[in-house]
């Protein structure tokens, strides 16, 4: 007995080996290198599925204080085609919870840092270099708020300037419509 019990553990180990040989599981690389969107530093590529699947994170900057430069997160990625090719692209959007699984990735937080300050030194040399980490999970997004959003005086109120419209147009025109409308019956 305990030979058989031997010579079932050997073929045992010997067909798992075997198994394990023969199939080949396709594990992401995990590659991340720049890929430029507009201008060298405004994007970062991370292969992070087999076959070369995974995001194409597009980088901005935050120059509001002209003294100071730091990231502006958009958690909106692309996804990534041909990563470990010759001809990377992107197209379409990815997932926000495979942004928030990557970023979470310390090599992708040293190439997004390198490729941010990149860009910072770029867009605003004079400006201060200042990391800010990328958001981790949905309730730390901030949705950007543009500046035409924020200064009163940059937009109009719709309703404010159709009543200055009206008061252009004046109130005469009110009544000869209804008359014109009166003298055609």
């Amino acid at each position: 007995m305990p030979r058989r019990a031997k010579a079932g553990r050997i073929t045992g180990m010997t067909l798992l080996l075997l198994l394990t040989a023969c199939s080949d599981p396709q594990r992401p690389s995990w590659r991340v290198f720049a890929l430029q969107r507009r201008m060298p530093h405004d994007g970062l590529a991370v292969v992070s599925q087999p076959d070369g699947f995974g995001l194409h994170l597009f980088l901005e900057t935050n120059t509001d204080d002209p003294d100071v430069c730091m990231p502006r997160w958009f958690p909106d990625a692309a996804r990534l085609f041909n990563g470990n090719g010759s001809a990377p692209f992107s197209a379409g959007l990815a997932p926000r919870e495979e942004f928030f699984a990557v970023v979470r990735r310390s090599e992708v937080r040293r190439a997004l840092q390198s490729e941010l300050k990149a860009l910072c030194r770029e867009r605003a040399p004079l400006a201060r270099w200042q990391w800010i980490a990328p958001p981790t999970d949905a309730a730390q997004v901030m949705p950007v708020q543009l500046p035409a959003y924020e200064q009163k005086d940059l937009l109009t109120n719709p309703a404010e300037e159709k009543k200055r419209e009206q008061e252009l147009l004046g109130e005469d025109q009110k009544p000869s419509q209804t008359t014109g409308s009166a003298s055609r019956q």
